[in-house]
């Protein structure tokens, strides 16, 4: 096999704990099934700006460029909330990251495990056999959008704004992968937006309208306002296949839909950018935080970052075979009743973050 770079940004919290689970398993597959995977570390977010004084420097971000994939713990904690500048914050290293690579479709399942049914606040026949996906338009909106800032208005008064912008081309191509990826599953879109209120969102419908007569017609579309998805998402969740929606909206959605399934713990994403020369540019992160409360004490629940490896596979390296290896592998450890605190039930004895990294490798030599 083709040998395969993988740059580790484990970040702040509890991101070195959750990456350092996967260095083994990369180790694993190497020695067992003859993949030929290389990795080095790099930092980010808060790490970076403790050393360099920057959360993202230029020299971590030509090594991402350079890599086959690009593997993120968490950034973000206390440690530095009101004691930095904005543009140096650590959540401005993932924000850069994200905009200088152009990883604009953000790709975050929601999976049910059966044996995790009990670990959701709903009720599992509400969740049993789910499995969605939200394809989150990552590198334009309110995010980034401009102008943006404060300033003081005639009467002295503070005024703070922030635009939500899109363009035409940065819907486009967010569209093409989220009707992409229907047309392999189940064959329907949900797109997300509040026309009823936002220009924006009245422009959205519109190019995702357009898109899907012209070049998707095979596939069943359906509008939903936003507020009203994050209600179906806990009411009625198993009507969803695949939900396409913007930066701020797939934000929030994507983490009601994480509470579906139980725990953030255990969900994964990828940020794709477009192809170029037969490479496309990918990161893979969990969809937790830092969690800088429970960092350091081999407590965490280290499935979702090793979950976003399995994503890794699939998408970057077309190892499909090895990605359900791992699932199945995750899926065979939470059937042994082996949870962390995030997932135990009431009584139950949870494992650390180290014996969840020992119990699935384990697995994976079944």
């Amino acid at each position: 096999m083709t040998q395969k770079s993988i740059y580790i940004l484990a970040g702040d919290g509890l991101g070195p704990e959750v990456c350092q689970q996967v260095e083994r398993i990369i180790d694993w597959l190497n020695v067992n099934k003859g993949t030929d995977f290389s990795y080095e570390n790099g930092l980010i977010g808060g790490a970076s700006y403790d050393i360099y004084g920057d959360p993202l420097t230029k020299e971590t971000l030509d090594t991402a460029r350079n890599a086959d994939a690009i593997l993120l713990g968490a950034v973000g904690g206390p440690k530095w909330d009101g004691k930095v500048e904005r543009h140096n914050r650590p959540e401005m290293g993932l924000l850069k990251i994200r905009k200088e690579l152009d990883l604009f479709a953000n790709l975050r399942p929601a999976v049910t495990f059966d044996a995790l049914l009990d670990a959701s606040s709903l009720k599992p026949e509400v969740i049993k056999g789910l499995d969605l996906m939200i394809v989150r338009e990552l590198t334009a909106g309110v995010y980034f959008g401009m102008p943006r800032g404060d300033d003081t208005l005639p009467d002295g008064t503070k005024r703070v704004i922030d635009t939500q912008s899109y363009t035409q081309a940065e819907i486009e191509r967010v569209t093409n992968v989220a009707f992409d990826l229907a047309k392999k599953r189940g064959g329907l879109v949900h797109s997300v937006e509040k026309s009823n209120v936002m220009e924006t969102g009245v422009f959205w419908r519109n190019v995702v309208t357009k898109i899907h007569e012209e070049k998707f017609s095979d596939i069943k579309l359906e509008h939903m306002y936003a507020d009203n998805c994050s209600m179906q998402l806990v009411r009625t969740p198993k009507q969803f296949d695949v939900i396409l929606t913007d930066n701020l909206f797939g934000d929030m959605l994507s983490d009601t839909a994480a509470m579906c399934t139980g725990s953030l713990g255990m969900l994964p994403s990828a940020s794709l950018g477009s192809e170029i020369d037969g490479k496309r540019l990918a990161l893979y992160e969990p969809v937790h935080g830092s969690a800088p409360d429970i960092a350091g004490q081999n407590i965490a629940n280290p499935c979702a970052t090793i979950l976003s490896f399995a994503m890794m596979l699939k998408y970057s390296f077309e190892r499909s075979d090895l990605s359900d290896l791992i699932e199945n592998a995750i899926q065979a450890v939470l059937s042994q009743g082996i949870r962390t605190a995030d997932i135990a039930k009431e009584g139950e004895v949870a494992v650390g973050t180290s014996n969840m990294g020992d119990a699935i490798i384990e697995a994976l030599g079944v």
